[in-house]
């Protein structure tokens, strides 16, 4: 594992320079503020972050007692407006919506996350989940500080689920949090114990490393993978992990075990001219919060892979790219071209009701039987599959309200 660590660890200087801009970030902010403190929060203060990864989590705290009937979002903006409005270097300050608002800054190659968040001992005291951080920051540092080895072997797991696109507990990768990634690899000691107990993995397997000993939980909370918070015995930091995720991840795990590669943790570059025997559409998307967004582009990719299979079109494959300011769908297909009449069905025969109905609508054309079904023969309106996917993404409203622009290349 020395070959991939050198390529996915943080080289010292790296190390220092985003740890200097952390610091120096906090001490500006924390000159501004009167009954708040901004603590670093996230991978750099665990020290689990990845060669190349600068975004930099800082968690304002302010008091339980004081702020918690407060918007905190609203007197953090205006704290931040007050600190950065003379600052040249950095690129706008947006605002994230979230069960929470919080706020975005970039100052290259940074990117600032500022999340305002009540001062907490204990999670049960906690208004909104982004209370409970600092105690996973704690949690995971502490077992960090006893046992070194623990930080490298995070980032192993981290950059094997980057790499096969398991990493993210958005709703629209529905992948492994980077929490729940440390809790893994923490509670097996390292990345390779953890590919051993994951292949042997069934749905259901529940991981506790506090023991918390929890017999049950809420239905909403149960996934394939169940990883009890350390810090919160009653959630499941896997609840958003699905069971496509799931199983993709065990069954890595067996042919990482077979042949335990670098290239198991080497991120593809996406390259348009590797798929360009597929039907590819170029796509941009709406403006907003990330995961809203992303959301959104999966159920249009659906959407239309849906359509194909009902035009008649066999995909035997299908996936997509998304980077800061484009997406990509593709579907490979057995033939682009379908012949000129396809086969509508209709109900079983035995229907008599919705058969009569049937054969109304369609007296103009010849009835024919298949099996326990009837089907008349259509006229396709487009035989080629790009003319199709034209036609569909100018007519359909439901696409263009998940998208801003969406052309076929």
């Amino acid at each position: 594992m020395k070959t991939v660590l050198n390529e996915i660890k943080p080289s010292r200087e790296e190390s220092m320079v985003l740890k200097r801009a952390a610091d120096h970030f906090t001490n500006k902010l924390n000159r501004e503020l009167k009954n708040a403190r901004a603590i670093i929060g996230g991978s750099v203060a665990k020290n689990t972050f990845l060669k190349g990864d600068h975004d930099i989590d800082i968690f304002v705290q302010f008091d339980k007692e004081k702020y918690k009937s407060k918007d905190l979002s609203k007197i953090l903006h205006s704290k931040l407006k007050a600190v950065f409005k003379k600052t040249s270097k950095i690129s706008g300050l947006h605002k994230i919506h979230g069960s929470r608002d919080y706020f975005q800054i970039r100052q290259d190659p940074f990117t600032f996350e500022i999340i305002p968040i009540l001062k907490i001992a204990k999670a049960e005291e906690a208004k909104n989940i982004t209370d409970i951080s600092p105690l996973h920051t704690e949690w995971v540092s502490g077992w960090i500080k006893q046992h070194n080895h623990l930080a490298d072997e995070i980032r192993l797991a981290k950059a094997f689920c980057k790499a096969n696109k398991l990493y993210g507990a958005e709703s629209y990768i529905r992948g492994f949090s980077g929490y729940t990634l440390e809790i893994l690899t923490i509670a097996h000691n390292s990345f390779e114990n953890l590919m051993k107990a994951a292949s042997r993995w069934k749905s259901g397997i529940r991981v506790d490393v506090q023991n918390h000993g929890v017999k049950k939980l809420n239905k909403s909370k149960v996934s394939p993978l169940i990883a009890i918070d350390p810090v919160q015995s009653d959630r499941n930091t896997a609840a958003a992990l699905s069971g496509k995720k799931f199983n993709e991840f065990v069954e890595l795990a067996k042919k990482f075990l077979h042949n335990p590669s670098p290239e198991f943790f080497r991120q593809t570059k996406f390259d348009l001219e590797g798929i360009k025997s597929a039907s590819i559409l170029r796509v941009i998307p709406l403006k907003g919060k990330e995961d809203i967004v992303g959301a959104k582009l999966i159920k249009c990719m659906e959407y239309i892979h849906k359509k194909l299979k009902e035009e008649g079109y066999e995909v035997t494959e299908h996936d997509w790219y998304w980077d800061d300011k484009e997406a990509y769908f593709w579907y490979f297909v057995k033939e682009k071209n379908l012949p000129l009449e396809k086969k509508h069905y209709g109900p079983p025969v035995k229907e008599k009701k919705h058969l009569d109905e049937f054969m109304k609508i369609y007296s103009h054309y010849p009835i024919k039987k298949d099996g326990l079904r009837v089907y008349v023969e259509l006229k396709r309106r487009h035989t080629n599959i790009n003319h199709f996917l034209e036609d569909l993404i100018e007519k359909e409203g439901y696409i263009r309200e998940k998208v801003r622009n969406i052309d076929v290349l």
